[in-house]
């Protein structure tokens, strides 16, 4: 899988964010990460379903929807029905894990675990043969900007190492999501990740389309 570059709109500047999301888009970005925040799974409250419907129409890159809430077996339908192409929500979360894949299955949206910093990624070895890819959280989830913690990156490659005596038959995605930029996409790509969030770095730059040209090139793809 080449590697892709996923800018997050949670450091967008939302009185434009469509234009913003072109900009990305233009610049080539694989695709665009929607951190759903819920104030109870994570300290602070974002976008729901209306985001992802408000962008299906405004950009053709797949919307990658990271449900960092309590409850999300309560809330696939919706954003399934927005028009997400692919949901990851946290096995720290409440739920039946099991099911919620089997519905992300069968309304054929991609499939995805996120683990916190302080979970083992043993934690999640078991669900690997059905899942489309694994977000690694590299900083406490909540809020971006947040500094990166490298340490993460072991997880990364038990996840890959686990992968390969799996012998799976698609290979499997791994996201990194938190302080990834100019500076630490390399370690991250070093790891094997193949998937790179970046908020900050990207519209907290003066040149958003540019940051990601950057990014991508930096990541070899």
């Amino acid at each position: 899988m080449t590697p892709r570059i996923a800018p997050s709109i949670l450091s967008a500047d939302f009185s434009r964010l469509g234009e913003q999301v072109r900009v990305v888009e233009e610049a080539g970005a694989g695709q665009v990460h929607i951190d759903v925040m819920d104030g109870h799974f994570v300290p602070n409250l974002t976008m729901g379903p209306v985001v992802v419907e408000a962008l299906r129409s405004t950009t053709t890159l797949p919307l990658d929807v990271h449900l960092m809430i309590t409850d999300p077996e309560d809330y696939l339908e919706s954003f399934i029905k927005a028009g997400a192409d692919h949901i990851s929500f946290h096995i720290e979360a409440e739920g039946d894990k099991g099911a919620m894949l089997d519905l992300l299955e069968e309304r054929g949206v991609g499939k995805g675990l996120a683990v916190n910093p302080a979970t083992p990624a043993e934690e999640i070895l078991e669900f690997l043969p059905r899942l489309d890819m694994v977000v690694v959280m590299t900083v406490n989830p909540g809020f971006g900007g947040q500094d990166f913690l490298g340490d993460n990156l072991d997880k990364v490659r038990r996840i890959r190492q686990e992968e390969e005596k799996l012998s799976l038959e698609k290979k499997l995605n791994i996201e990194v999501d938190g302080g990834v930029d100019r500076g630490t996409i390399g370690a991250c790509l070093e790891a094997g990740a193949d998937i790179f969030v970046a908020g900050s770095a990207i519209f907290g730059a003066a040149d958003p389309g540019a940051a990601t040209r950057e990014l991508i090139e930096l990541a070899g793809s």
